[in-house]
């Protein structure tokens, strides 16, 4: 089968691999229909994760199953499934609690020992409490397909920074970031009933779709500029703060913004923020929350919504590439051409 696979620095490519085969009893084998590239897979592809030439790439899919390992009961062949970015038991004591990302037998797709989902098919272990099975009225709606991939992470990684920064009903919100899950995020706010939501970032198309997703307020500026602006036009800042970058920038403007006893929902992956104002949030009692999204429990209650209308985050999809395009669909991202690359197989 053809999977990419990472090279060099700013080289992916798409490869003849093995194919993927059932391993262990609660394995099944999906053939990919639909997969993303990730703003998080730039961090590889620009070299700043340490990845190995050879390693797997894409942790967004959707696809058709093929073939069940002899323990799998829920997942049957034939099924549409979509996955989240990360597998895992579904028994074990983090995931009792709704922390599938923490599980102690789960993983990530792609890297160097699980397929990626930028691929032809994938190994899916541990897939009965893993995969969710669409219903059978979405096969063959592209534009309902479309709308169900961004599930699978940016969409439910912007719901989880709302969640975690508290948004509720006539919250005043900002958004820092425009990429993908900071443009999810803004739909998240406004699907938990945000009255305002203030968007930072710089880039207009992007700036029109988070117009389009809920969004009241723009905020082009950066650092001290944006924070003024912010605090000017609020009277003092926000109930919650949505960090949707991962920088220390990015950070320190969260925290520079949310009122005092208000919150910041976190889900940037870090890259140079370890280092935050403690004694800004002590001073204000600002709440911290967040990190890596536990998608496998948000996606059913999003899909709910996806699947009656109510919730359509496909505007991010800006670029759809088939499988050979994908190293085109990097470049396009690197270069910020795209948003949000789908690969269509």
């Amino acid at each position: 089968m053809r999977a990419t696979v990472y090279r060099n620095v700013g080289e992916v490519q798409v490869e003849n691999v093995p194919d993927a085969v059932i391993q262990q009893p609660t394995d099944a084998i999906v053939r990919i229909t639909h997969a993303c590239i990730c703003g998080s897979d730039l961090w590889f592809y620009r070299g700043f994760d340490g990845w190995k030439p050879g390693w797997r790439m894409g942790h967004e899919w959707m696809g058709i199953v093929e073939q069940v390992g002899s323990q799998v009961r829920k997942i049957k062949r034939g099924d549409r499934v979509i996955a989240p970015f990360a597998f895992s038991d579904g028994s074990c004591k983090y995931c009792s609690r709704g922390l599938q990302t923490s599980c102690l037998q789960g993983g990530f797709w792609g890297g160097a020992s699980n397929d990626g989902g930028q691929a032809e098919a994938i190994r899916a272990p541990l897939a009965d409490a893993t995969l969710i099975v669409l219903p059978p009225s979405v096969e063959g709606d592209d534009a309902m397909l479309k709308a169900i991939l961004p599930l699978t992470d940016v969409m439910s990684t912007g719901h989880h920074a709302a969640v975690s920064a508290g948004v509720q009903p006539g919250s005043k919100v900002a958004v820092i970031g425009d990429g993908a899950v900071g443009l999810c995020a803004v739909l998240a706010a406004k699907r938990l009933g945000a009255e305002r939501i203030i968007i930072l970032g710089r880039h207009q198309k992007r700036l029109d779709i988070a117009r389009q997703f809920g969004a009241t307020d723009m905020v082009t500026s950066r650092d001290e500029q944006a924070v003024s602006e912010v605090l000017e036009m609020t009277n003092g800042g926000v109930d919650s703060v949505l960090e949707c970058v991962g920088t220390k920038s990015s950070m320190d403007t969260a925290i520079s913004i949310a009122y005092p006893g208000g919150a910041i929902g976190y889900v940037g992956v870090p890259h140079g923020s370890q280092t935050i104002n403690l004694s800004q949030m002590f001073m204000s009692n600002i709440m911290l929350r967040g990190g890596v999204a536990p998608v496998r429990t948000y996606i059913p209650e999003l899909l709910a919504d996806v699947v009656a209308g109510k919730l359509d985050p496909s505007p991010v999809l800006d670029l759809t590439v088939d499988l050979d395009g994908v190293p085109r669909g990097y470049a396009a991202m690197d270069s910020r051409e795209a948003i949000k690359v789908m690969v269509r197989l």
